[in-house]
């Protein structure tokens, strides 16, 4: 594993808590370092402030939305900052007849101290607005429906043309699992406090959350004696995986890697896992298929070996075989059905998709040596669940799929998540650009790939995923996200799979 106390290039740290957990680690902050709670809302208060003056060096009319919980506390203190740096303030307070927080109440008397005045959720706004400051709901936020008062002010701000920096979470959104309470804010900016927290990456949070940043509060070396419960990784990560080739290695040292699928009229879906599988680093690269697709797939990648799926011969071929992919284009008949009940006794590593998830619902079984990477869909149906209900609690779902199926599970969604139910780790990158036919296949050789390479099973998940997103990213940067196919990834994935310091 990384080290997740360190900072990544975008400035954001590898490590990420939820706010059950992090409330613990305030409170074991304050008893380790003497500090108390309002001595991190004033820290908060001025990095906030600071963020803004920053980025927004011009911005001399600043709108503040407070509420009544420690939140509203952080904006408190920034309006008073701000106030007394000569800005024109406006703040709003929503606090609905609801008693501030003991930290929010001594905020707010600071505040007013300075003259401030709090004005009421129902005011006209003011017409010249440089910055709207959200502080109204927080890490506190709960999955239940937004009182009037906050509801109007969300919608205020997000029909406004100011910018908007979120404090910690834009409100609405949900900080443990980035789903929403109905009205949200869109962030330009969210600045997270102490650490990140899921909600920021998974889930809809890329719909909200603008351009994330987080500050440790100046609690960097306290955090780094602890371990974190969730891992950020991202493409900066992948140089603790994939080191320099021996200079004296062969194509045996690199993994022979086998992929099973290709039915009629699906045998795409093999070849782009197995091309990718090459291009990852992999030494040799077998596909199976049905007999029917043989010549077109030799045509088309001569790297490939080529061989027709037989009942027959399908021990020898698994005895060859370093790792496994099952799934791409198998299909669901009887043919297939046949397939995936050779191998399920193979002690050797697999990755299950696609076909062979399909497949696995019908037939449960279990195996530790195994990766499946399911998408919502197939993951509903490998625990027979609704949709809703895994993106309800995308965390939850991939740690229930290891114990049903043992081994590593990869929950693809807007951010992937990779757990083997101890570990769990979210995969920053990535685009909408990705959600087109055959990214899976790709994802798949990938991963299987780094496996034969000799990474373990949770970290060739890990970096397969990283590798897969960056490129996708790097072709949305240049080319833009539409229309990008699964098959543009071969040309990028040298960068990436020959990562440098």
């Amino acid at each position: 594993m990384i080290n997740c106390f360190q900072k990544s290039k975008n400035n954001l740290p590898y490590s990420v808590w939820t706010v059950e957990q992090l409330k613990h680690l305030e409170y074991e902050c304050t008893q380790s370092l003497g500090i108390d709670l309002y001595e991190l809302m004033l820290r908060a208060g001025y990095v906030v402030y600071e963020h803004i003056c920053m980025h927004w060096p011009d911005a001399n009319n600043w709108l503040i939305l407070c509420g009544h919980g420690n939140n509203g506390g952080d904006g408190y203190i920034v309006a008073r900052l701000a106030k007394l740096s000569g800005k024109r303030v406006t703040l709003i307070a929503c606090n609905d007849n609801k008693t501030l927080s003991i930290l929010a109440k001594k905020a707010s008397n600071s505040w007013l101290e300075v003259n401030g005045v709090i004005n009421p959720s129902d005011m006209i706004w003011p017409k010249k607005i440089d910055i709207i400051i959200d502080a109204l709901l927080g890490t506190g936020n709960k999955l239940r429906p937004l009182q009037q008062s906050y509801l109007k002010l969300i919608k205020l701000a997000n029909i406004n043309t100011a910018p908007i920096v979120s404090i910690d979470i834009p409100s609405g959104l949900l900080a443990n699992n980035g789903n929403t309470t109905g009205e949200t804010i869109y962030a330009t900016h969210t600045l997270s406090l102490i650490t990140l927290k899921p909600g920021q990456l998974i889930g809809r949070a890329k719909e909200f959350i603008g351009k994330l940043y987080c500050n440790d509060l100046g609690l960097s070396s306290f955090l780094s004696t602890k371990k974190p419960p969730i891992y950020r990784f991202d493409a900066s990560c992948l140089i603790n995986w994939l080191q320099p080739r021996n200079p004296i290695s062969h194509k045996g040292n690199h993994g022979r890697i086998l992929v099973i699928g290709g039915n009629v009229g699906t045998v795409g879906a093999v070849y782009m896992a197995g091309e990718a599988a090459l291009r990852s680093g992999s030494g040799l690269v077998k596909i199976l298929i049905h007999p029917n697709n043989v010549v077109s797939t030799v045509n088309t990648r001569p790297e490939l070996m080529v061989k027709v799926l037989s009942i027959k011969s399908i021990d020898y071929e698994l005895d060859w075989a370093d790792v496994v992919i099952i799934g791409p284009g198998l299909g669901l008949d009887e043919w297939s059905k046949k397939i995936i009940q050779m191998i399920s006794s193979s002690n050797k590593p697999m990755l299950w998709d696609a076909d062979a998830l399909n497949l696995l619902a019908i037939n449960e079984n279990k195996n530790n040596n195994r990766i499946i990477t399911p998408h919502l869909k197939e993951a509903s149906r490998l625990l027979n669940i609704n949709i809703e209900e895994i993106t309800n609690n995308l965390l939850l779902a991939a740690n229930n799929l290891v114990k049903k199926y043992g081994g590593i599970v990869v929950l693809k969604s807007a951010v992937t998540i990779i757990t083997n139910g101890k570990d769990i780790a979210c995969i920053d990158v990535g685009n909408a650009g990705m959600a087109s036919g055959g990214m899976g296949d790709v994802l798949s050789g990938i991963i299987a790939s780094f496996v034969g390479q000799n990474l373990t099973l949770f970290n060739a998940a890990a970096a397969g995923c990283v590798v897969h997103g960056a490129a996708a990213d790097e072709i949305a940067l240049k080319y833009g996200e539409r229309g990008m196919l699964a098959m543009d990834l071969m040309k990028f994935l040298w960068k990436y799979v020959n990562p440098k310091a």
